[in-house]
């Protein structure tokens, strides 16, 4: 079975086609347990993402600050593994029709087995996985399996890449461009900044691939302004904080889809930003 990167593509196309950029949430799998994650997910789509990325629980999360951090170390004290991941993915694509990736650091991959993990993303309708630190370098033997299998390579650059690293890296990638607005971990910033609108011209320049902004994303009014000048706006350490946030399961799947809503009305009103 293919996976789906082609509904991916087309997902962004047709928001482009809108004159506005993709609204990407990130819910990390097994949060708060498999179940209360999948339902939360769907309330993501419900508000208005229009692609989600599922996180795969990491013990060392490197990008990752501390609110997902907290929701991480939540899921593999309920002992999340790699196929509740895979039943999120599939559950999440099933129910909405929309394009799921899975973020996940190379170490689980690694142990999983390429092929193993690729063939099962794909059979699960997953679009594709991005990548924070498999080095492009390092990467052809990923790559060769999630193309056979349709899915997508995301990579991520950050301010400090060079041009001739940056063309390096969105060579090798496919799906969009993951570029960080800021140094450092994942969480709610005051503003995202100059930097990340530099790095999206910079990058743009070496590859005609979609350039979707994350880190710092955290209401309305910063996803408008991240949307004009980015293809996508990449919001989750504030869908997390959200759910952390609620009183119960129930308010916290409520909050992020009334949050999913309020950024998908701030991914709009880019075009008169813009």
């Amino acid at each position: 079975m293919s996976g789906n990167i082609q509904l991916l593509t087309d997902t962004l196309e047709h928001a482009k086609s809108e004159n506005r950029a993709a609204l990407i949430a990130y819910l990390p799998a097994g949060f708060p347990t498999v179940d209360g994650g999948i339902e939360a997910i769907k309330a993501a789509f419900d508000g208005g993402a229009d692609v989600v990325e599922v996180g795969l629980p990491h013990s060392d999360p490197v990008l990752d600050g501390p609110v997902i951090q907290t929701a991480d170390d939540i899921a593999l004290r309920g002992g999340v593994k790699i196929a509740d991941v895979m039943r999120t993915v599939r559950e999440a694509h099933e129910a909405t029709g929309k394009p799921v990736l899975v973020m996940t650091y190379w170490n689980p991959i690694d142990r999983y087995g390429i092929e193993r993990f690729t063939a099962e993303l794909a059979e699960a309708g997953g679009a594709g996985c991005i990548l924070p630190d498999l080095p492009v370098q390092e990467s052809a033997v990923w790559r060769e399996h999630a193309e056979k299998h349709g899915l997508a390579t995301v990579f991520v650059v950050a301010p400090s890449s060079k041009d001739e690293r940056l063309a390096t890296i969105t060579r090798a990638g496919s799906g969009f461009v993951y570029a960080a607005s800021l140094m450092g971990v994942t969480g709610t910033r005051e503003s995202v900044g100059e930097q990340a609108a530099d790095l999206v011209r910079r990058t743009r320049a070496t590859s005609e691939l979609p350039v979707c902004v994350g880190l710092g994303v955290s209401n309305a009014d910063q996803a408008a302004e991240v949307a004009s000048f980015a293809d996508g706006v990449i919001v989750g350490s504030a869908f997390v904080k959200r759910m952390l946030d609620a009183d119960d399961h129930a308010a916290g799947v409520a909050a992020v889809r009334e949050l999913a809503g309020e950024l998908a009305r701030g991914v709009r009103r880019s075009a008169t930003v813009s």
